[in-house]
């Protein structure tokens, strides 16, 4: 063949795959072909009571009946390796099928038009895929199915044989050629027999009026072949070729796991099954390896199910069934998951956390070590959250990793211990208070108000002198909440320190205020002192502190604050004078306020 006869033919069968894909009867017929050929494989192989062949069953005819509900019918013709419908190929055997293609099969037995018509019943669906291999009578094991389908006389199938096609010669040497101005189109074959049976009865009867040839037969008959012709376009053959292309490229991997499910679901040899569970192990580690992760939860989710499917496994094959899906976590397979997505940082892991919790807890340490080696915060954030479901009732390994040198991992653990909100592991968490990341400090922060939203704060004094802002001021705010107490003394090294006074004037404050939430009167002695001290050196930072101080006691609003602020107000300096009589005007304010609440209170009680 040419080239140039190739391409047009390419060309051709592309476009009519373009028309088919458009067209929604030619897509609706090809999804009941593809389920009328996986239920007729499933019935021959495993039998019709299997209940996998049996889902195959009821899911063709649900399809079909809806089919045949929009339709009215679904009428193909069957060619060698080929089912047709109109100008479309909506079924093509296997390379090499053989006998095992319902084309094939159909074509074999003499049948050239098939047509199932609406009010298809279960029964008459049945009856149809046994007829297709045979096993409805062992003592007809020799009948074909247009022997079978004639002799159950059913309404909703019928069919036209070669035979028919044949005899439409109607005596004559060769076929009657039918009526070229028809197309498949636009009638079935059924349909173009019957006229053609008219036509040439009306011919029949003109020859016997008007004579015929000095041979006494039909001779303008004698080399019409009887074939039907089609015209087909470039662009029509050209989309053929894409859906004959399409379906070679069928995902071969999803037919596999099919045909092992049927094979999982029916086999009953032992010796097969051993190999079988063997195979799936195989399978797991493979989908593992490749990070096919959604295929990979479908298939544990089969072998999770398969003791509802087969109760009748033997111990040695449930314990094969535990050991493929107990090894999952196992470390070597962790390293392979491991190895795959720092391979492919924008790798699809939909379905990974499914495959993570399906592991047993005593995966828990293997998983550790994938959150520390991983790269991408979105794989980390994927292991983290697998770990908080399996390491809850198992977290040594979790603990043990917070002495770890990585703070991005330490950082992801301690997101594990606070999402767990349990007061226990505050201990461990302390220790990491002179962690050398900051990140991580700031979280030890956090964690600390959770854990320990009240009682001593000791502990959190030293963050307070932190080489990070961050810290400083989320340990600040953690002690200003007023529901922790520390001695006075434990914040003197701080505020007899030279570098204090460098400090910002609002972290200055801000420890001022902190020391008045925990330290309350005890402290009052010092703000007190800082009124009337005299300075040769940093005078204006002494008064700031002076100042900030006058503030902290208006707010402390004890007696013995008030008597500071009355005493600044008297002999410090201007300015000292100045806040500590503004800091007395509002602490008086605030006492007003609180007597006339008190008065409104006592009034409604009474």
């Amino acid at each position: 063949m040419s080239t140039e006869m190739k391409t047009a033919q390419e060309m051709i069968a592309a476009a009519m795959a373009a028309r088919a894909a458009e067209n929604p009867e030619i897509v609706s017929i090809k999804r009941v072909l593809k389920l009328l050929d996986k239920t007729a494989k499933s019935n021959r192989t495993y039998g019709s009571t299997n209940p996998v062949a049996q889902k195959f069953s009821q899911q063709l005819f649900d399809e079909l009946t809806a089919h045949l509900a929009t339709y009215e019918k679904l009428t193909f013709l069957i060619q060698r390796t080929a089912l047709m419908c109109k100008e479309y190929v909506v079924y093509q055997a296997e390379q090499d099928g053989g006998s095992e293609s319902i084309a094939f099969k159909l074509y074999a037995d003499g049948i050239r038009e098939l047509t199932l018509h609406q009010g298809l019943t279960q029964e008459d669906l049945g009856f149809f895929l046994e007829s297709l291999w045979g096993g409805l009578d062992p003592t007809k094991d020799d009948d074909d199915i247009v022997t079978r389908i004639w002799g159950k006389n059913l309404s909703t199938i019928s069919i036209v044989t070669a035979e028919e096609v044949a005899s439409s010669s109607v005596g004559h040497e060769g076929f009657i050629r039918l009526d070229s101005s028809l197309s498949l189109s636009d009638s079935t074959l059924r349909e173009l027999l019957d006229r053609e049976r008219t036509r040439s009865k009306q011919m029949s009867g003109a020859g016997s009026t008007e004579g015929t040839t000095s041979t006494g037969g039909s001779q303008p008959n004698r080399f019409q072949s009887g074939l039907v012709g089609y015209e087909v376009t470039d662009e029509e053959l050209a989309a053929l070729a894409k859906e004959i292309e399409t379906e070679s490229n069928q995902d071969g991997l999803t037919y596999l796991l099919d045909t092992l499910t049927a094979i999982l679901a029916s086999e009953k040899a032992p010796a097969l099954l051993t190999r079988l569970f063997g195979l799936w192990g195989n399978i797991v580690e493979s989908l593992l390896r490749e990070g096919k992760w959604t295929v990979l939860e479908n298939v544990l989710g089969l072998l999770h199910e398969t003791d509802a499917v087969r109760p009748d496994l033997s111990e040695e094959h449930k314990q094969q069934l535990a050991s493929v899906l107990d090894g999952l976590g196992r470390a070597e397979r962790i390293k392979a998951i491991e190895s795959y997505l720092n391979r492919s940082p924008e790798a699809n892991v939909e379905g990974l956390l499914t495959i993570f919790l399906l592991m047993k807890p005593d995966t828990v340490p293997a998983l550790c070590s994938l959150l520390a080696h991983l790269t991408s915060p979105a794989h980390q954030a994927i292991v983290v959250e697998a770990l908080t479901s399996l390491a809850k009732d198992h977290p040594d390994p979790l603990v043990r990793g917070l002495s770890d040198r990585r703070p991005t991992y330490v950082r992801n653990l301690l997101s594990i211990f606070i999402k767990w909100n349990n007061s226990k592991f505050i201990e461990s968490i302390e220790k990491l208070s002179r962690y050398p990341d900051a990140q991580v400090r700031r979280e030890v922060v956090r964690a600390v108000g959770l854990f320990r939203p009240s009682g001593s704060g000791a502990r959190l004094v030293p963050l307070t002198e932190d080489e990070d802002e961050s810290v400083r001021f989320a340990t600040l705010k953690l002690l200003m909440s007023g529901q922790y107490t520390v001695p006075f003394a434990q914040w003197s090294p701080l505020l007899s320190d030279g570098s204090f006074m460098d400090r910002p004037i609002s972290e200055r404050r801000g420890v001022f205020q902190a020391i008045r939430a925990t330290c309350g009167d005890e402290a009052v002695p010092y703000w007190q002192n800082l009124f009337t001290a005299w300075a040769w050196t940093n005078r204006n930072k002494k008064e700031e502190l002076a100042v900030l101080a006058a503030e902290t006691l208006g707010k402390l609003a004890t007696p013995a604050a008030a008597a500071a602020l009355e005493l600044g107000a008297r002999k410090g300096g201007a300015a000292v004078r100045q806040a500590c009589t503004v800091a007395l005007a509002q602490l008086q304010k605030h006492h007003r306020g609180k007597r006339m609440v008190s008065q409104a209170e006592d009034g409604e009680l009474s």
